[in-house]
C-alpha cells in the first residue's frame, strides 16, 4: 500500500494545478569511484534503489570515475543533452570532486551541475553511529569504560589539504556524538595511518578502540582499515538510509542554488 501511494503521489507531483504535465526533474547521477571489489558495485547499485524509493519520480543513474561499469562519460552520454545533477559518492573534497568529475561533465553533452561531495554531514555521523553500534559498540558506558573507549576514523588519504579538513571536521561531530576522542586516520597516501592513530591511542590508555569505516562501500582500503581494528571495526557507510536521504539533500541543494555557483563551488554546506 505505501509503494502504490508513493507511485501515485509521484505521477501526480508530475501535474501542475492546471492540468498541464510538469517538465521531468533532473536526473540525479551518483557518480562512485569504482573498485575491484565486487561487493563495491552491489553496494552502491543498492544505494541508488534507496534512493528512487525515496523519491520515485527522480531519474536516477550511476557512472563511476574508474574500475566499473558504467563509466561517467558514457552514463553522461546516454544522457544526451538532458538535464542532470552529479552528485559524488566521495566524503570529501579532493582531486576527483575538483577535477575529475567537473571535466567529465563539462565533455559531455548533457546539461550538468555538480552537488558538493557529501561530507561533512551531521547524516554521516548518524550512520557512522549506526554501524559502530551494529559491531557492538555500547550506547551506554560506564565512566571507566569511556575514558578507555576511542574511535579511529578510518578514510581514504588525499594530497589536498581540503580533504583532511572535512574529515577532521567529520571526526569531531563523530566525537561529539559519542562522547570519546575521534582520531582520524588514513590508508593511504595521508597521515597518521590507521596502525599509528591505533598506537598513539593505545599509548594513552585508550584501549578499547574501535575503527569507523568512512567509506562508502567495501573495498581494499576498507578491509585493511578493518583487519587493523584491536577491538571492533564497523563496516563502510553502504546502503544505510541516511546515506540516501543525504544524496538527495546535496541535489536539492545544488538545484536551489543559483546555477553559476551550483558548478563551481564544491565546498561541503551541511
Amino acid at each position: 500500500m505505501d509503494r502504490i501511494t508513493s507511485q501515485l503521489g509521484s505521477q501526480l507531483s508530475l501535474v501542475s494545478l492546471d492540468g498541464s504535465r510538469r517538465p521531468a526533474p533532473p536526473a540525479l547521477v551518483l557518480v562512485a569511484h569504482g573498485s575491484r571489489d565486487p561487493r563495491a558495485l552491489s553496494t552502491v547499485s543498492a544505494l541508488a534503489e534507496r534512493v528512487r524509493e525515496q523519491r520515485p519520480d527522480l531519474p536516477v543513474r550511476l557512472g563511476h570515475i574508474e574500475l566499473n561499469q558504467p563509466l561517467l562519460p558514457d552514463t553522461l552520454a546516454a544522457l544526451g543533452t538532458a538535464e542532470a545533477v552529479l552528485v559524488p559518492l566521495l566524503l570529501s573534497r579532493g582531486y576527483h570532486v575538483k577535477q575529475d568529475i567537473p571535466e567529465m561533465a563539462a565533455a559531455a553533452p548533457a546539461r550538468t551541475r555538480v552537488a558538493a561531495p557529501l561530507g561533512p554531514h551531521p547524516l554521516l555521523v548518524e550512520t557512522l553511529y549506526a554501524r559502530l553500534v551494529e559491531a557492538g559498540w555500547r550506547t551506554r558506558m560506564t565512566d571507566a569504560q569511556r575514558r578507555s573507549s576511542a574511535v579511529v576514523l578510518a578514510a581514504a588519504g588525499s594530497r589536498d589539504p581540503d580533504s583532511a579538513v572535512d574529515t577532521r571536521r567529520t571526526a569531531q561531530f563523530l566525537a561529539e556524538r559519542l562522547g570519546v576522542p575521534v582520531v582520524p586516520a588514513y590508508a593511504t597516501t595521508a597521515a597518521p595511518t590507521v596502525p599509528a592513530a591505533i598506537r598513539a591511542l593505545a599509548a594513552k590508555g585508550r584501549h578499547r578502540i574501535a575503527v569507523a569505516s568512512y567509506f562508502t562501500a567495501p573495498g581494499r582500503f576498507a578491509t585493511e582499515s578493518a583487519e587493523a581494528a584491536p577491538w571492533i571495526a564497523a563496516a563502510p557507510l553502504g546502503a544505510h538510509p541516511a546515506m540516501a536521504r543525504l544524496i538527495l539533500h546535496r541535489y536539492d541543494q545544488t538545484i536551489a542554488a543559483p546555477e553559476t555557483s551550483a558548478t563551481r563551488e564544491l565546498a561541503p554546506a551541511l
